[in-house]
């Protein structure tokens, strides 16, 4: 059915929002620390995933001949009979596929890493196609007898991914349409995400007679020097204006594609399909939103202070992220594994048992090399094999962080493998829940060992702006989102000079006049992959980051007694509707106080940094 087969990306990816990287020296120490991937395909490489999909396409065909006009028919014991069979049938396509996707990751630039991705979008494309017939089979069961069906203890545990395909009953085309459309999405979306994702990766940033990726350049404005930074800002704008254009256009033209899905699909709002894939409705979405834009006071009143302690009468947008420390930390690989691996000590020894595999067993690809994607993020892959992490380690406290937050999601994976390729992955609402808390574990295992004030104010800082990035940047980038997608439909084609007004007014709204948004910041939208990739994705950062800290509240006030609990949840999976998955830890996510909570510890936080503040 159509969730075994991820249209937009393959694999289950759960990236980093605040991930960034700098090649410099000295070493990091996490230059030899590569992933191995060739575990998915069995040490046989690319003819190995081939020989995976070639099984996948006979495995198909097999069902196809058994099952196809039989689906309506069938009981509860044939229709998992089925299921099953498309379970063992997607773990060989998405072995393969991850295969090729973390391949091309770690080298965009290789022509072999994206012929053979190509090769295997088109092949995968082929098999989707060729199985759209089951899902429109079960979507045209009526509600009574399906409802009989999801009943029967045959199907337990392939009933929510029953339930949420039949979200989908309002929004399906026939089967030709539906089978054209698989067939030629890798030469439609999939084609221009790649584009763009070779485009930006091939941006480069001269600082000081030096050429870097992109990353590298943006990881300077962190530094603690204001001419450091407002250097690196000056040459990313720069090195932002070639291809300016082209990238332009590759987001005009999904853009324009979206909107066409979506009126193809009777989808009401540009996000509708989206936030039905998150199990979401409209109006809770929106709820979300409005709370946070409600509170934009909240990072503004931040920034105001930040502004006072850095001896500035207000931030420019390129020092937003700037360090408040008063050295540059340099924190060697083995110094934040060993820091992240205590921190998950402390809460669970089981998680951290999982960290260690991680750790040993070459899960982790982890340095910045040249032609590697940007930013960070941990790929599940199947239930049958483990997750994987990806880092551009560069040694700096955010990166202790980020490594945190990834292997937070790479033992929810890992975690929820028993739950089988249909209910591994949560929705991506809930997909921030645990890398988050594996965050915060860490960020207040710090701050306990750390007596100076002036470092004590620089955790707090950060935390505090890891909150801003993570619910407040990503809900005005949401907002950004919805006026391009709002102004393609209404209007038309953007030009360049169009997504920089939206793209400044919306940060506007975001800052007030806490922080001047420079003429150069305007072309920064255009190196955002969530905007290309998976439209309507950043509010998942806000809604799992408030979700998040509500969670780790319940294990301040419980302590080790909340711990089982936080497992059950990891162990879950996307088993179950947000809201059930919710209350295993104690959190009601259909209060409509619930978001006004989470923003409340944002607030405590904040003041919690204000007393800490020098002078």
């Amino acid at each position: 059915m159509a969730r075994g087969l991820p249209e937009d990306t393959w694999a289950a990816f759960y990236t980093s929002a605040m991930s960034s990287t700098e090649t410099s020296s000295p070493s990091t120490g996490a230059e030899d620390n590569a992933w191995d991937v060739e575990t998915l395909v069995g040490g046989d490489g690319p003819d190995g995933a081939r020989a995976l999909l070639d099984r996948a396409d006979e495995m198909a065909a097999a069902l196809t001949a058994e099952a196809k006009g039989k689906v309506g028919a069938a009981d509860a014991a044939q229709l998992a009979t089925w299921l099953d069979h498309q379970a063992e049938m997607f773990d060989a396509t998405h072995r393969a596929a991850n295969y090729a996707s973390l391949r091309f990751s770690t080298d965009v630039a290789e022509p072999a890493n994206g012929a053979l991705m190509a090769e295997f979008q088109e092949r995968t494309a082929e098999l989707a196609a060729e199985l759209v017939w089951f899902e429109l089979e079960w979507l045209a069961i009526p509600d009574d007898a399906a409802t009989a069906l999801l009943d029967a203890p045959e199907l337990a545990e392939h009933r929510h991914h029953l339930e949420t395909s039949r979200m989908r009953v309002p929004h399906v085309l026939s089967e030709a349409e539906e089978k054209l459309l698989a067939t030629k999405a890798p030469t439609g979306r999939s084609a221009w995400v790649r584009l763009f994702t070779e485009l930006t990766s091939a941006i480069r940033v001269e600082i000081d007679g030096d050429e870097m990726p992109l990353d590298s350049g943006l990881s300077r404005l962190m530094h603690p020097d204001r001419e450091v930074r407002r250097t690196a800002a000056d040459a990313v704008t720069v090195g932002l204006q070639p291809g300016l254009r082209n990238r332009a256009y590759v987001f005009n033209t999904l853009l324009a594609d979206k909107s066409t899905d979506d009126r193809l699909r009777d989808y009401p709002t540009w996000i509708s399909s989206w936030n039905q894939g998150n199990e979401a409705s409209d109006a809770s979405v929106q709820a979300l939103v409005d709370a946070v834009v409600s509170r934009y006071d909240l990072p503004q009143r931040w920034y105001r202070l930040k502004a006072q302690v850095l001896g500035l009468d207000r931030l420019a947008d390129y020092d937003r992220s700037s360090s408040v420390a008063q050295t540059e930390q340099h924190v060697p690989w083995e110094d934040a594994k060993a820091t992240v691996r205590d921190a998950y000590a402390s809460f669970s020894d089981e998680l951290a048992d999982i960290v260690d595999r991680f750790y040993d067993e070459g899960w982790i690809d982890a340095p910045v090399r040249d032609n590697k994607r940007g930013g960070a993020f941990c790929a599940y892959t199947v239930p049958t094999h483990h997750p994987y992490v990806f880092l551009n380690y560069t040694a700096t406290p955010g990166d202790v962080l980020t490594l945190a937050h990834e292997l937070g999601h790479a033992v929810h994976g890992y975690l929820a493998r028993p739950q089988g390729i249909f209910h591994q992955p949560t929705p991506l609402t809930l997909a921030e829940t645990a890398s988050v808390f594996g965050e915060t574990v860490t960020f207040e295992r710090l701050l306990d060992q750390t007596d100076d004030p002036d470092e004590r104010f620089a955790l707090l800082a950060q935390q505090v702006e890891g909150n801003i990035a993570t619910v407040f940047r990503q809900v005005a980038m949401n907002r950004f989102e919805d006026a391009v997608h709002t102004h393609r439909r209404d209007v038309g084609e953007l030009s360049t000079d169009d997504f920089a007004d939206h793209w400044a007014r919306t940060q506007t709204d975001l800052f007030g006049d806490s922080v001047e948004v420079t003429e150069g910041y305007r072309t920064w939208w255009s190196y955002i992959p969530h905007f290309i990739g998976t439209p309507g994705y950043v509010y998942a950062y806000a809604y799992g980051q408030l979700l998040a800290l509500s969670v780790y509240a319940q294990y301040e006030a419980q302590g080790a007694a909340f711990v089982p609990s936080y497992l059950e949840l990891l162990s879950a999976g996307g088993s179950q509707w947000p809201e059930e998955l919710a209350s295993i830890v104690g959190c009601d996510l259909t209060d409509p106080g619930f978001w006004s909570a989470g923003l409340d510890i944002v607030d405590a936080q904040i003041t919690r940094a204000e007393q800490a503040a020098p002078g």
